[in-house]
């Protein structure tokens, strides 16, 4: 008798851990993607505002900075980007 319940509590708690494994999983891939979003929204404001001042004091170099600025926003999608794809990642594994 005893043996029967105790593997019955035995399969219930184990598929309530697979679950929240999998709950939490999904939780810490959107943390991740969030946190990579917003890094990346920081970093192109931050290089937004350096090339804005940078053009303000020498605008006959506002074309080198400008592209330097584009350069430098599109490194920074690519590593938002690969932190994002990163953090989805870990929700399959």
């Amino acid at each position: 008798m005893f043996d029967t319940a105790i593997t019955v509590l035995q399969d219930a708690t184990q598929g309530s851990t697979e679950a929240m494994g999998t709950g939490l999983s999904l939780l810490g891939a959107g943390i991740g993607a969030g946190l990579a979003a917003i890094g990346a929204g920081l970093g192109i404001g931050r290089i937004g505002e350096g090339a804005t001042q940078g053009i303000a004091r020498q605008p006959e170099a506002s074309g080198e900075i400008r592209g330097i600025a584009i350069l430098l926003a599109a490194l920074v999608e690519g590593a938002a980007l690969v932190a994002i794809l990163v953090a989805i990642l870990f929700k399959f594994v």
